[in-house]
């Protein structure tokens, strides 16, 4: 019998952890705030347990805000030899390889797994899971990443799916300041920036932003938290520690993480990542809708 234990129940974890009971007959989970696990096990039979146990796991997702947090985390822990710890936190390459390094002397298989999806697709259990690390072990973790996600790929080593996600997040908001100029250009123009989308959407100029983030954030003034601000910044920090690594040159997306980190310093607290357009809009004096 596998036990999967879940470690971290914020605005994804708590979605996600609760499609586990749906596939496992022992669920176990943990949050720093332990009302919350309990209000989990509550609502959706798993098991609120310490850190300590849930740790014993055969496999042990984590979702906290960064890599320090989890390093943080499992250095003072005794954990289950032979176990697998997948972590979905949007981390730092260097930090899984560290990790992977460290839980291998111990016996234990570490897998970077970020997701991508929202919380729709954590509710939904459709997310995008990019898994770095051991083949071997990814195809044991397979079966409980399955119960959570739509689609699950292996895309390389230890560090390769934090890679993969922050160039993701990266390229997201790289449309997301595409996006905030250019329709800040067209209602300058007194375009109608509802029929203007429609048509943008129809064609080349269609991107995730211009066919989920404007029409159900923007335009309609409501900015929802569910991927705060601080947290994109944080990511194309990433990216862009990515590209110095290699020695690459990216024009764009080192402008455009310098814009992400302006929008975040100058935005209110818990602002969704969406919010980043009110400094077009504070720079400009148009607003979006």
């Amino acid at each position: 019998m596998t036990t999967v234990a879940f470690i971290g129940l914020g605005a994804m974890g708590y979605r996600m952890a609760a499609h586990l009971p749906k596939h496992f007959d022992q669920v176990l989970v943990w949050n720093r705030n332990f009302e919350k696990a309990k209000q989990h096990a509550t609502e959706f039979g798993t098991q609120a347990v310490s850190l300590e146990q849930a740790v014993q796991a055969d496999i042990i997702f984590s979702c906290l805000p960064t890599s320090q947090d989890i390093i943080h985390l499992i250095q003072p822990l005794q954990i289950k030899s032979g176990s697998i710890w997948v972590d979905c936190t949007s981390g730092v390459p260097d930090a899984a390889r560290e990790l992977e390094a460290l839980l291998k002397q111990r016996n234990i298989a570490f897998l970077d797994a970020p997701v991508s999806g929202q919380t729709i697709g954590a509710e939904n259990a459709t997310l995008t899971f990019m898994v770095g690390g051991s083949e071997a072990a990814f195809n044991q973790a397979l079966p409980a990443m399955q119960a959570m996600g739509k689609l699950i790929k292996h895309v390389g080593a230890s560090g390769a799916g934090f890679a993969v996600k922050a160039v993701n997040n990266m390229m997201m908001a790289v449309h997301l300041c595409a996006a905030a100029e250019g329709f800040t250009t067209l209602k300058a123009h007194g375009v109608n920036l509802t029929e203007a989308l429609d048509c943008i959407n129809a064609s080349s100029g269609k991107s995730g932003v211009t066919e989920n983030v404007l029409p159900q954030r923007v335009l309609n003034r409501k900015f929802p938290l569910t991927f705060a601000l601080p947290l994109l910044a944080k990511d194309t920090g990433i990216a862009v520690d990515l590209i110095r690594q290699a020695k690459l040159s990216a024009p764009v997306i080192g402008l455009t993480q310098s814009l992400i980190q302006a929008a975040n310093d100058t935005s209110e607290p818990d602002s969704d990542f969406s919010a980043a357009v009110k400094m077009y809009e504070l720079w400009s004096n148009i607003t979006l809708e």
